[in-house]
């Protein structure tokens, strides 16, 4: 028998069964039962949402389109399958597209519903920083054709939301002059930002005689390769005293009353460190971000120890495990991962997790497309300790054009970032405003087939 035909038995056979008209049926010619029993169910069927076949779908394609000035160079990922449901992903801003097409061959033929056992398969191939994007750029791709095809947001599949909108926290653009920089966050306020940060640090210092100590010939900002306890950069007392007032300036026009983070000291000695952070603390500033870098665990206890000012730092570790040892030394007050550096939507919500568990606030990360901005959304709307979220393109016009939400609704209103209950991630990218941004010299999701049969022996045990 046809399938066709076979369903249309099966239907007819369904709806006689459960009483179409009323245990009338007998009464009533078989055409007219027939006829009832297929608009009853055209009926059934046009209220069930299935947007795919979930446990046939399969990985046929990985592209790439490299999106520029977002501010950032963001690598943005298709991920394709033989039903037509289309996934997309991010590569962490600044990184090379390679650490996701590498991952092509391993993901062609696997069904992308089965999220957590491909990342196990494919996470050795990620690391800290930017070496991360890859894995993460896929894992949120997956996300999004698992929650397409079930039909559910991804926040779902993270176990529910605590919120129906995610606060957000800006940078603002820079300048010297204090009290202007005040009212470039002033202005960040009247377009309904609740949560500030504001860089600060030696590179206001270095054209200012008696206010910075290093060796002669350093680099005043301690050098971009140098890890900060071997810089030898210190800031004398008036130094430190100068960079007090002028937070004090910018406090002066905003107010105490609004959080203000900061961001980006300079590579400067661990005494240094802790001497800015004291000098901070009546300025009551939310956190102090990567004063040294992450790995120097017992570096930032003792900062922590010897300040009364929360110190955050973790937009460059990779997967749960490193931020679990910050957080059991007692190093850090606050957790800041970068979705696409640490692990994707699930990972980052196992360490969020974690971090509730130990008492410790998360914040997050981000600098990239609305793309990977909606995989924050999502995560940071499923995490009870999140406080805030990263926007790194408030000032890049067209930025919010490069996709369309499901629902309609704006990324970003007042402030916050509306959950969406669409499904999967709720955006689609708009190919033309895509392509008026792409990297010189690039294409829009070309063919990767040189990457389709890259293999090796990737098993890490014997």
């Amino acid at each position: 028998m046809k399938r066709a035909a076979r369903q249309y038995v099966d239907r007819r056979g369904f709806f006689r069964f459960v009483g179409v008209a009323a245990g009338a049926a007998a009464a009533v010619p078989l055409e007219s039962v027939d006829a009832q029993a297929a608009a009853a169910a055209s009926l059934v069927q046009s209220n069930v949402r299935r947007a795919s076949e979930p446990s046939a779908l399969k990985i046929t394609d990985v592209r790439v389109a490299v999106v520029v000035k977002a501010p950032m160079t963001c690598p943005i990922i298709r991920v394709e399958t033989n039903q037509g449901l289309v996934g997309w992903g991010e590569v962490r801003d600044g990184a090379s597209e390679t650490y996701a097409l590498m991952l092509k061959s391993r993901l062609l033929g696997e069904n992308p519903c089965n999220v957590d056992r491909i990342f196990r398969k494919i996470k050795q191939f990620g690391g800290h920083s930017r070496q991360g994007g890859g894995v993460c750029g896929v894992e949120m791709a997956m996300m999004d054709l698992a929650g397409k095809a079930w039909g559910v947001p991804c926040w779902q599949m993270l176990g529910g939301r605590f919120r129906d909108r995610v606060r957000l926290y800006a940078d603002t653009t820079e300048t010297e002059d204090p009290k202007e920089q005040g009212l470039r966050l002033k202005a960040r306020m009247d377009r309904g930002l609740t949560f500030l940060k504001q860089d600060f640090g030696i590179d206001l210092l270095k054209d200012k005689p008696g206010m910075l100590s290093m060796p002669s010939g350093e680099v005043p900002w301690g050098g971009d390769m140098t890890p900060h306890p071997f810089t030898a950069v210190s800031i004398t007392d008036k130094g430190i005293e100068f960079l007090s007032d002028w937070i004090g300036t910018i406090r002066g026009v905003i107010g105490m009353d609004v959080p203000l983070a900061s961001d980006h000291y300079g590579h400067i000695t661990v005494n240094s460190c802790i001497k800015l952070a004291r000098a901070m603390e009546k300025w009551s500033l939310a956190w102090m971000e990567d004063m040294v870098p992450w790995q120097y665990t017992s570096t930032l206890k003792q900062i922590r120890d010897a300040v009364d000012i929360p110190l955050l730092t973790g937009e460059d570790i990779y997967l749960k495990e490193e931020f679990a040892k910050l957080i059991d030394a007692g190093a850090i007050d606050m957790i800041h991962p970068d979705l696409a550096t640490s692990g994707g939507l699930m990972e980052t919500k196992k360490i969020g997790d974690y971090a509730h568990e130990h008492g410790v606030p998360m914040a997050m990360h981000f600098a990239g497309s609305p793309v990977s901005f909606m995989a924050n959304v999502h995560t940071a709307a499923a995490s009870e300790n999140f406080v805030a979220l990263e926007h790194h393109s408030l000032d890049v016009p067209w930025w919010d054009t490069l996709v369309t939400t499901a629902d309609g609704k704006p990324l970003v209103d007042h402030g916050f970032a509306p959950v969406p209950d669409t499904p999967g991630l709720g955006v689609e990218i708009v190919e033309e405003a895509v392509k008026a941004h792409l990297r010189p010299g690039s294409d829009y999701f070309a063919p990767t087939t040189e990457w389709d049969k890259e293999r090796s022996w990737d098993r890490l045990w014997s």
